[in-house]
């Protein structure tokens, strides 16, 4: 066989996701939705809509909402698909592994843990400046060089915040997911509640003049629109990385997916809708339209109250997506394509400890460090490329195994993935060559990592060396 293309059985590992791993089953579905709506919204929702509005679709923001959250959508039925069939923690790695073959599971895997670390780094940096403005508007200031990275201001040595809140979710994160995902959930509620609270306040205070014209700037603009927004409707694949941590995870995970991207939709279109009610959408083009419209209002107590909701709110982004990545890299130590050594559980918390500890420590210096706004589309190409995969692999299942037993079925196959497929290549294409040459550097380093390592030690390369030698 061509150790490129071996594949996992999804029959074993079906039999593996529903036995006892050494993880603890602590995750029911409503923690499961926190997780995934933990990594869908963060602070785009009080950024995009405006800017989204202001440069691209006007008030028809809602409709680019509405195109995105679609598209996104096609891609979240897949991976609803996929978590209910193979309730196996890795997420899109594990779901390459069993229809694509190694190399694909690998570079899917490595790609997912630059993606979901950088998120991590990035999030942490605009986590420290949200916190530090909160606490200036208390007469708290922290020593100038504590306030950033090297580069980001004169004398600055250090984004001090941004290292602690690394080093704070990656503590929580190893001392027990039951604890982690309370604290999660309530980071979730808290932001949940303040977003309602903003477009409840709003809604009077909307001005209909000021939905017209509803789309200046045409269709084209619309899509325009949805193209930026995207990148604030994706996330739910952070929750798939848990299954071996959920107590039911073929029934709970393919639901707290659709649960967490549609929560996350109807928020984003009430906060569209009241936000080009109340002011103009010429007057949105800004780093924080939210605060600014209410602001204009004369409701000076709005923004300290979205502070607030951006702290908890990127809190919780944090807490998703090295989770998400701490398991990924799990799955591939587990399987033998990283040094078995990473897969070690937690005696006493049941933890993956080992990659959830580095993965802070990395993502700490690097947010307190590095001024690395630049390589955040990053993020970007690799979410897109996995979606891309787990789209194509659900074809590729339907025709080769339509037998398997589904406990949720994407709609419409083959039409729902392709769309998901046609709107992510669509985006890649979109991407500013520098992001495609840093991308490429990172693939071709996986490369050389999986034909040095990878090829000959995973537990596949073992069992078929040990079959030839018979």
């Amino acid at each position: 066989m061509n150790p490129w293309l071996r594949k996992k059985s999804i029959e074993q590992l079906q039999a593996d996701g529903l036995k006892e791993t050494g993880l603890k089953r602590v995750l029911g579905l409503g923690t499961l939705t926190a997780i995934g709506l933990g990594g869908i919204i963060g602070v785009g929702i009080f950024v995009l809509t405006g800017v989204a509005a202001a440069t691209h679709a006007g008030p028809a923001v809602l409709l680019s909402f509405i195109i995105a959250g679609l598209a996104s959508a096609a891609a979240a039925l897949c991976y609803a698909e996929f978590s209910g069939l193979i309730p196996v923690s890795g997420s899109a790695y594990t779901y390459s592994y069993a229809v694509l073959g190694e190399f694909a599971a690998w570079m899917i895997g490595w790609d997912l843990l630059l993606e979901y670390s950088l998120v991590v780094a990035v999030v942490a940096i605009g986590w420290s400046g949200y916190l530090q403005s909160i606490l200036g508007q208390i007469g708290i200031h922290l020593p100038v060089w504590a306030q950033g990275a090297p580069g980001t201001g004169d004398g600055h040595v250090v984004d001090l915040l941004a290292v602690l809140g690394s080093l704070a979710i990656a503590g929580l994160l190893t001392i027990g997911l039951e604890w982690g995902s309370r604290f999660n959930s309530l980071m979730v509620a808290i932001k949940i509640g303040i977003i309602l609270v903003i477009i409840g306040v709003g809604s009077f205070y909307v001005n209909p003049d000021n939905w017209t014209p509803f789309m200046p700037f045409g269709f084209n603009g619309v899509m325009q629109g949805a193209a930026l927004v995207f990148f604030a409707v994706f996330g739910y694949d952070t929750l798939t990385t848990a299954a071996e941590e959920a107590k039911n995870p073929q029934r709970d995970l393919p639901r707290a997916v659709i649960l967490s991207l549609a929560i996350a939709m109807i928020l984003y279109v009430g906060m569209s809708l009241v936000l080009t009610g109340i002011a103009h959408y010429t007057t949105l083009n800004n780093s924080a339209p939210v605060s600014k419209a209410f602001t204009d209002l004369g409701l000076k107590w709005i923004p300290a109250i979205i502070s607030a909701a951006a702290v908890a709110g990127i809190t919780s982004v944090l807490f998703s997506f090295m989770l998400a990545a701490a398991r990924v890299w799990f799955s591939m130590s587990r399987d033998g394509l990283l040094p078995k050594w990473f897969s070690g559980i937690h005696p006493k918390f049941r933890t993956p400890h080992r990659p959830t500890l580095i993965i802070g420590v990395v993502t700490a210096l690097v947010a307190g460090f590095t001024p690395i706004s630049e390589v955040a589309e990053l993020v970007n190409i690799g979410t897109l490329s996995a979606f891309i995969l787990i789209c194509a692999s659900i074809m590729i299942l339907r025709v080769k195994r339509p037998d398997l037993k589904r406990s949720f079925r994407t709609p419409l196959v083959p039409f729902v993935p392709l769309i998901g497929i046609v709107f992510s290549a669509w985006l890649i294409i979109s991407l500013p060559p520098i992001t495609w040459i840093r991308f490429l550097v990172w693939l071709v380093v996986g490369i050389v990592l999986y034909v040095s390592y990878g090829m000959r030690k995973s537990n596949l390369a073992q069992q078929q060396s040990t079959q030839e030698t018979k």
